[in-house]
């Protein structure tokens, strides 16, 4: 599929952008553009992946120029690009919405003025019943790209709805190894707190999967391991430490929820199992070859899908990190 073409990844020196660059590699692209803002982060992914067809580019996505220009002659563009951190998001509003909300708008003006064959964007969780403003901005991406299909007929829109994966950079594990390395107890939000979870593998399989399968207009869903948090931090805790460090609690940081979403009760309507691992959201304004190409699939058997069901085991728990590479 990627054979021969021009991808171009926004926010590309991340840690999604350093995983789906290495598998874009493998399928033989023509060029792969790196689009960010860190000098830095792009040198270091330069040396380390050493491959001629990786262009680098120094841009905001807030800049619609630089995104239009760096859109030439482009076929695939995965949107990586947004601030992130929830409590900084709630601090800074403003910022949030430059980036995740006009940012977007950005992305699908440029990759319709140059013709991109397929946009791709990475959404969140907390994008589903936003109680903070993180989710609520990536809800307003999600809007704009799933109506960006009717604005023309050349570029297709899709977006991927993940959870929190393991490992990407100022997320909870390197964190809390971090804090056992310096033989530090583990603060816990709240002991009741539950996350999906998902390896950069996965995520990065799930976006591929998109690439190839959509037609424009879906979300797509990774059926996503569920965990507490305090079990996560336990099971760090017994694997790492080489002292009796203990959990705390600290209280629900500003904008958290206790559990996520990844499908809502208004959305599952609408929603179709698609294979054993994933699940596919479609618009509420769906087209005849949208309606052909799902009409044969299962609807999604339940009322919501929260990450407070069907917990992991603290076994199972130590599988995923174990896999992802965390208990090294």
């Amino acid at each position: 599929m990627f054979e021969g073409t021009i991808c171009l990844i926004t926010g590309g020196t991340g840690s999604w952008g350093k995983e789906l660059t290495r598998k874009l590699l493998a399928m033989d692209p023509k060029e792969i553009r790196i689009f960010s803002r860190n000098e830095s982060a792009q040198v270091a992914m330069q040396r380390s992946l050493n491959d001629q067809r990786l262009r680098f580019i120094i841009g905001d996505v807030r800049e619609l120029s630089a995104l239009t220009d760096a859109c030439k002659d482009v076929d695939y563009v995965f949107h990586l690009a947004a601030l992130k951190h929830v409590p900084i998001c709630e601090k800074q509003p403003d910022e949030a919405l430059k980036t995740n909300v006009l940012g977007t708008e950005n992305v699908i003006k440029a990759s319709i003025a140059q013709g991109v064959k397929k946009v791709i964007d990475v959404s969140t969780d907390k994008a589903v019943d936003p109680v903070n403003f993180y989710g609520m901005t990536k809800a307003y991406a999600e809007k704009l790209m799933i109506r960006a299909n009717f604005l023309g007929e050349a570029t297709r829109f899709v977006c991927v709805r993940g959870g929190n994966v393991l490992g990407t950079q100022g997320s909870i594990v390197p964190y809390f190894r971090e804090l056992i390395r310096q033989d530090k107890n583990i603060p816990i939000t709240s002991p009741l707190m539950t996350r999906f979870f998902l390896t950069v593998s996965e995520a990065i399989e799930l976006l591929l999967k998109a690439s190839a399968e959509s037609q424009g207009g879906e979300i797509f869903v990774m059926k996503m391991k569920t965990c507490n948090i305090i079990d996560l931090a336990e099971v760090l805790i017994e694997k790492l430490s080489t002292s009796t460090l203990q959990t705390y609690e600290i209280g629900i940081r500003l904008g958290e929820k206790l559990h996520e979403v990844l499908v809502s009760e208004f959305e599952v309507h609408r929603t179709y199992q698609f294979g054993s691992h994933n699940f596919v959201i479609l618009p509420e304004m769906i087209s005849p070859e949208l309606t052909a190409k799902y009409a044969a699939l299962p609807k999604a058997a339940f009322i919501k899908y929260h990450s407070n069901h069907d917990l992991m085991s603290k076994s199972q728990i130590q599988e995923l990190l174990r896999k992802g590479g965390f208990l090294d």
